[in-house]
């Protein structure tokens, strides 16, 4: 069954409250993407994780599909933001990402107030992020050998 908005179950939880076995989870998940699948070595444990919110999209066997770390402002941006946006492979296809990024800002406006909030974006996926109401902010730049772009979307 592909994920959908009943099937997937959303938390929202400071770095504090993440028990070992889904801190575990997640940054397995980030790795396979971000470092694998993207074959970009990076340093993904940046120390900001223990100031953030990590919003969790799990199946109802408990397996992570979707996960995205919200950033307060004044840590990575004036603004907040939303970052290490993904999906698990297996879930890809099925409109999980769109899910993640209505419920990344959903929760960002419910932890810090509706306000604007901008992302360092792959530049490959500007119009994904335009259909969430983000616009570019920058120029194109290259973070760790790929390249960026910031974008913001009004509060």
């Amino acid at each position: 069954m592909s994920p959908n908005e009943k099937t997937l179950v959303w938390r929202c939880l400071p770095f504090d409250a993440l028990h070992a076995r889904t801190l575990y989870r997640l940054l397995q998940l980030r790795t396979e993407v971000f470092v694998m699948e993207q074959a970009c070595a990076f340093q993904d444990m940046d120390g900001a994780d223990p100031a953030c919110f990590h919003l969790l999209g799990e199946a109802a066997d408990g397996a992570l599909l979707a996960y995205a770390r919200l950033v307060p402002s004044g840590l990575k941006f004036p603004e907040v933001s939303i970052g290490r946006v993904i999906s698990a492979q297996a879930a890809r296809g099925t409109g999980i990402g769109h899910l993640l990024m209505r419920e990344a800002v959903r929760a960002a406006h419910g932890v810090w107030g509706a306000q604007p909030i901008r992302i360092g974006a792959q530049a490959r996926l500007q119009a994904f992020y335009h259909q969430h109401g983000f616009e570019p902010a920058s120029d194109i730049y290259l973070e760790d050998g790929i390249d960026h772009i910031e974008m913001l979307r009004a509060g």
